[in-house]
């Protein structure tokens, strides 16, 4: 008997199958990648010390390359962030935030500003955009609540040397448990570290959510 009809309509129907659940895998996920919903940090916890740098001339660049900039950050995210900040507040600290939502058409300028290919090293490819630009990444440090300041880090923000790296050992102890105060706290509550930049956390969920290029005087 020849069992090869049979052997091919169940190939056809295996792959019939994977297509199916396939589809339903997609659609299942469609809502997900497509939803968005940007709040404004400053709304959740007036205690949040909001120094965006990019709105100012205070960065890397000495430019100024946000305008009407509020700290935006997905939702999920964000209350996530509250609750890192409620854990700091205990210990006498709140977060500085100095970078949240990004719009694309400022990664592409800072991709552009940057010639040096080992300082591009630490920024994102606008061909394949960021986390930030998807409103899951933030730029955080602690800000001291009795002394009123910020606490002092192994490096500054946006410093592109080997010092910005987590793993780096400043030569004051100090220094190194403010930053891994900061990075512990941050993890507890779902943000990935990135190594290279003690700074910059993305939400563990950050894939769910689109590339956005919207101005922030478009958002609501």
């Amino acid at each position: 008997m020849d069992f090869k009809p049979n052997f091919f309509k169940i190939t056809v129907i295996i792959k019939n199958l994977i297509l199916v659940l396939f589809l339903i895998y997609s659609c299942a996920n469609f809502a997900d990648i497509n939803k968005s919903e940007l709040i404004n940090l400053s709304d959740l916890d007036s205690d949040f010390k909001i120094d965006l740098r990019y709105a100012t001339e205070n960065n890397f660049t000495k430019m100024i390359l946000y305008k009407n900039a509020v700290p935006l950050i997905q939702k999920p995210a964000g209350l996530a962030l509250l609750k890192v900040n409620k854990e700091l507040k205990k210990k006498g600290f709140v977060l500085i935030i100095y970078d949240a939502y990004r719009p694309l058409y400022v990664t592409k300028q800072l991709w552009d500003i940057v010639k040096d290919t080992n300082m591009r090293f630490f920024l994102a490819n606008p061909a394949k955009g960021s986390v930030h630009n998807r409103g899951c990444s933030v730029d955080v440090s602690l800000f001291d609540l009795k002394n009123n300041c910020v606490v002092t880090m192994p490096s500054g923000y946006d410093d592109m040397t080997y010092r910005s790296k987590t793993s780096y050992k400043s030569k004051t102890s100090r220094e190194n448990e403010m930053r891994d105060l900061l990075i512990n706290e941050m993890l507890k509550q779902g943000f990935l570290s990135c190594s290279l930049e003690w700074w910059h956390f993305d939400y563990k969920d950050w894939e769910r959510y689109p590339i956005l290029n919207l101005d922030f005087s478009e958002i609501k």
